[in-house]
């Protein structure tokens, strides 16, 4: 794509950036096959080409964002399949980050939108904050259909039935490898994701200190800060971020660390890409550092249970120390949900079913795996409508594989496939965790058990 940016204009960095993502493009079109919204809306404006063009003509003209350019945009998911399909290469990620952060600063939305941002910003990557605010909303729930504005009827929906006592395995700490020491790592506890569901974190401490992890939860490190980069609140993102890299890399320092493990994909996307948001930062050095070691639990498991034959380690020994019973994954069949910023984001597609299947489990895929569900971080609240369509088709299509489970690898995509299905929904860890001879997944409690001792549904 030719580019008409002035010299002066290539001098701010984020321009410079989006020029050189602009020419990569070639205007094939591949991208609208594989888009969410293009699919859904049938508008060439919501697919990633049509994007490409406002955002052009928008950082080029340096031009006030229009309502019509925010809509466009605002209503991509960043689920990034347009980037796994694009045969040139184009770094939409960084491009329509770029843009969003331009339309925060320049555009004034509507009052409504500005107060559902700035809850959002303020709540959801606080733990104890967004805790309160879950109750409420679950108190709330009976009266959500009373409410005249969709994203607030989202919000209330959203509230889980239960919420999850506080988990110590959050704090600050070092837990001990239960097995010779292979490796030391510290683990991303998030923010979210430890008022959703403290589950996901136990289960991922149980599994790395089995298979031998040193795992550290560092002083300091919180939020990844994703949340409210992809609102364009780079100022916001930058602050949070900045307090994992100083703990990372303090971690890195002093105790050393061979990787930081991520167990919500799309904290581990943002987290991957430290070294480019602080590109220009003095923390640059230390940002490339924690990004260059950053891994999705899939892939330190892949490594850990890399020689899981030898005698280091088995699945098989490990859960006949705990029970005479068959193994919980011997017939269970999981259906894997491939959450879109681990398939597109990290590129990985195959670490977490070759580890369930190296489990035991039966693992069915639905079709059209490489769509997203809807979820995208706070999109199901801020779009709710298109979100609801997403998750749907979605939901539809991994029921129709009649699974006893449905795993996943992002908290996002858990909460909101399931909404939305009475099939179990949990983390692919948790099962990997209860294969292996740690406990049952709560999703799976109150199911009928066959007298093989596998769960099934009622």
């Amino acid at each position: 794509m030719q580019t008409t940016f002035s010299e002066e204009q290539l001098k701010e960095p984020g321009t410079k950036r989006a020029n050189e993502i602009l020419r990569a493009c070639v205007h094939c079109g591949f991208c609208t096959a594989t888009c969410p919204t293009y699919q859904v809306l049938g508008d060439e404006l919501d697919s990633p080409r049509g994007r490409i063009y406002l955002i052009k003509d928008m950082l080029e003209n340096e031009r006030e964002p229009d309502a019509k350019t925010v809509k466009h945009i605002d209503r991509c998911l960043s689920c990034l399949a347009c980037m796994t399909t694009c045969p040139s290469g184009v770094h939409y990620m960084h491009l329509v980050d770029h843009a969003r952060d331009y339309i925060e600063q320049r555009y004034k939305r509507p009052f409504t939108d500005r107060a559902l941002r700035w809850v959002l910003a303020r709540i959801l990557p606080y733990p104890m904050r967004f805790r309160v605010a879950l109750l409420g909303a679950k108190m709330g729930r009976p009266f959500a259909r009373f409410m005249p504005d969709a994203r607030l009827r989202a919000i209330l929906e959203m509230a889980p039935k239960v919420i999850p006592p506080v988990s110590r395995n959050d704090d600050p700490q070092t837990f001990s490898p239960l097995a010779p020491r292979r490796m030391r790592v510290a683990l991303m506890t998030g923010c979210a994701q430890k008022a959703l569901n403290t589950d996901i974190n136990d289960a991922t401490i149980r599994v790395l200190t089995r298979l031998g992890a040193e795992v550290v939860v560092a002083e300091g490190a919180g939020c990844c800060g994703a949340l409210t980069h992809h609102m364009g609140k780079t100022a916001e993102s930058h602050v949070t971020a900045a307090k994992n890299i100083r703990a990372w890399a303090r971690e890195m320092d002093e105790g050393g660390l061979d990787a930081i493990v991520i167990n919500t994909s799309g904290c581990g996307t943002t987290v991957k890409d430290y070294g480019h948001m602080f590109r220009n930062d003095p923390l640059a050095p230390d940002a490339a550092r924690v990004a260059a070691i950053a891994r999705d639990i899939s892939e330190v498991l892949i490594e850990l249970t890399a020689d899981s034959e030898s005698a280091v380690w088995s699945p098989e020994a490990e859960w006949s120390k705990v029970t005479k019973t068959a193994r919980p994954a011997e017939g269970m069949v999981v259906a894997y949900h491939a959450a879109c910023s681990l398939q597109h984001g990290q590129k990985i597609k195959t670490h977490p079913k070759t580890l369930l299947k190296k489990a035991g489990f039966t693992i069915v895929e639905p079709a059209d795996p490489h769509l997203c569900c809807g979820s995208a971080g706070t999109y199901n609240l801020m779009q709710p409508e298109i979100s609801g369509q997403l998750k749907e088709r979605k939901v539809k299509t991994l029921e129709a594989k009649n699974p006893d489970v449905i795993a996943a690898g992002n908290i996002g995509c858990m909460m909101q496939i399931g909404s939305a299905t009475a099939v179990p929904v949990v983390h692919s860890v948790e099962l990997l965790d209860w294969a292996w001879g740690g406990p049952k997944p709560h999703a799976l409690d109150g199911r009928e058990m066959h007298r093989d001792g596998i769960p099934r549904l009622r």
